[in-house]
């Protein structure tokens, strides 16, 4: 597992991965390339700075804007990372058809509102081991 061979999670490690390759993004192009809402990139991103494994920046110009960049730390650990860092998942459903992701959006609408109550002892634990997949028809 990942989390066991870097110490933190592959979507930190993906996240470690984007910071390193355009330093000085913002989050919110950091979650759009993660495909993640903005919030969640946040929340991400301040636990790697609180790891000291990105640096936060203020632009010089627009001092609104923070920027991110890989510490020499978060380069040790992402040079540790197993590859694809990405995982598989994103470049699968790249290959879907229109169609296909569209039925995927909507399984997944329709999963969702069965997750509704939350269960914080499983808030850690991959989906594949909440599921009993024995039960599911192909």
């Amino acid at each position: 597992m990942i989390e066991e061979s870097c110490g933190i999670s592959g979507a930190q490690v993906w996240m470690l991965r984007e910071i390193a390759e355009q330093s000085g993004i913002g989050i919110t192009e950091l979650a759009q390339r993660l495909a993640i809402h903005q919030t969640t990139c946040s929340q991400l991103a301040e636990k790697l700075v609180a790891r000291r494994l990105i640096e936060k920046r203020r632009d010089a110009d627009d001092q609104r804007r923070v920027g991110l960049s890989i510490t020499l730390a978060g380069l040790h650990v992402l040079d540790g990372a197993p590859h694809p860092i990405e995982g598989v998942l994103p470049a699968a459903i790249g290959a879907l058809s229109v169609r296909d992701k569209s039925l995927l959006s909507e399984g997944l609408a329709r999963l969702i509102t069965h997750l509704a109550v939350a269960d914080q002892e499983s808030a850690g634990r991959p989906l594949a081991q909440l599921v009993d997949v024995s039960n599911v028809n192909p």
